[in-house]
């Protein structure tokens, strides 16, 4: 393409870029743009792209003129697998979106199904839900956090808060075997109730926590070296934010204090005290001082979840849906019964259509579920809060530099498995 014809493909961006941005003294204009203009791939293999997607860039120079965002590059098309599946064999795709924070995805679609179902979860495992999910946001946070400030080329904060990271995950292992691709709970409850072990690691991990977070924030909050990176980097406001559909922490960030924690509460949420964060210029310092306060929010919400963790049962009575004990099953034919027929996927669901949504690490994580009375989904859809946000990505770099493009990228958090799904 000739750059004539490349500068007359702009102009429309460009205006729209004048409106749309707030750098000031760094919106474009076709003036600024000299002869010879430069296609840049930012992806789908850069280390910085936090992922497998990729950004073509036209650039003029160091500066950004435009934007196309590129996604689909592990797409496995995780819906109509879900229509072929048994509800109880879906929880390990949820696993796989937002690898970060896994258990936030798996209680999701419980919660969804347990709506299709009518089935009322005791309190006791509402409480130990919440506690991790809160463990998950802890740990989601915690990655786009420090990897923000590797990409600023500050490495320390990242070693100082993956080392409480993996204590997060041995507490996970010790829930449910698993680590980052947890498949924890079971439509109903939780699979098995908190054993001596976790609570202990739980205790003594909330007790050395607070003090590593506090050395990291403070390495970066007051840094002049990271503030020059971040503050007034890839704003968006919070009009712009609300009309592509923005959520969590890059829509609190802008301003608008929505949390479906708070808004639409779930899992006995209401039972807590806790503050929603908000920002003001919708930047990337804003992203990342609303996620380093929302970890404070979240280890106040687990200390309250752990103290008044009531006592009872951690499952539904639903034997249709909740698979019995083992040794149930090696003694008692009923429980045989529906251990079969859980497993093989012959219990039908109730006809019904229904959407659930959760506070995930990245924002509202839906579920639109409709079932026609079979064994599986007739229709499954998952609200992936990337795919919803990263469209904004390429008017909230117009007018940067390419510097400036990778740390706003890193701020918002895109996790390639919850982009494509």
């Amino acid at each position: 393409m000739a750059v004539n014809d490349t500068l007359e493909g702009t102009r429309k961006i460009v205006e729209e870029a004048r409106e749309q941005q707030h750098h000031t003294g760094l919106i474009p204009t076709l003036n600024d743009f000299s002869q010879e203009l430069t296609t840049l791939n930012l992806g789908p293999t850069h280390p910085a792209t936090h992922g497998i997607f990729q950004n073509i860039l036209q650039m003029d120079g160091e500066r950004i003129i435009s934007g196309v965002p590129t996604i689909g590059y592990i797409h496995r098309a995780f819906e109509k697998i879900a229509e072929r599946r048994p509800f109880y064999q879906i929880t390990p795709l949820t696993d796989r979106m937002n690898y970060c924070s896994s258990p936030i995805n798996n209680m999701g679609w419980h919660m969804t199904v347990e709506k299709l179902l009518g089935v009322t979860v005791p309190k006791r495992a509402q409480y130990m839900r919440v506690i991790a999910m809160e463990l998950a946001r802890i740990t989601d946070h915690l990655i786009c956090n420090s990897i923000l400030g590797v990409d600023t080329g500050a490495f320390t904060g990242f070693l100082y808060v993956f080392q409480e990271r993996e204590k997060v995950y041995e507490i996970y292992e010790e829930i449910c075997g698993a680590r980052l691709t947890t498949n924890m709970g079971r439509v109903g409850g939780m699979e098995r109730d908190f054993s001596d072990v976790a609570i202990k690691k739980l205790r003594d991990w909330l007790k050395t926590f607070p003090a590593v977070m506090k050395e990291f924030e403070q390495m970066f909050n007051r840094n002049r070296i990271f503030m020059d990176r971040v503050v007034n980097v890839g704003p968006i406001t919070a009009e712009r934010a609300l009309n592509y559909g923005f959520t969590g922490p890059n829509l609190r960030a802008a301003g608008v204090d929505y949390d479906v924690r708070a808004m639409n509460p779930y899992s006995s949420y209401e039972d807590f005290e806790f503050e929603i964060p908000v920002g003001t210029k919708g930047d990337t310092y804003d992203r990342f001082m609303v996620r380093n306060e929302e970890i404070w929010q979240s280890l106040r919400i687990i200390n309250q979840a752990l103290e008044n963790l009531p006592e009872g049962p951690f499952h539904a009575d639903a034997p249709h849906y909740y698979l019995p004990p083992k040794q149930a099953v090696y003694k008692n034919m009923e429980a045989l019964i529906y251990h079969f027929k859980i497993i093989m996927g012959e219990i039908e669901a109730p006809v019904g259509e229904v959407y659930h949504s959760v506070e995930g690490g990245n924002g509202e994580l839906g579920f639109y579920l409709v079932s026609d009375g079979g064994r599986t989904p007739y229709r499954l859809h998952f609200r992936r809060p990337c795919f919803i946000y990263y469209q904004a990505y390429p008017e909230m770099v117009v007018g940067s530099s390419l510097s400036d493009a990778i740390v706003t990228l890193s701020s918002m958090n895109v996790i390639a498995g919850e982009l494509d799904a």
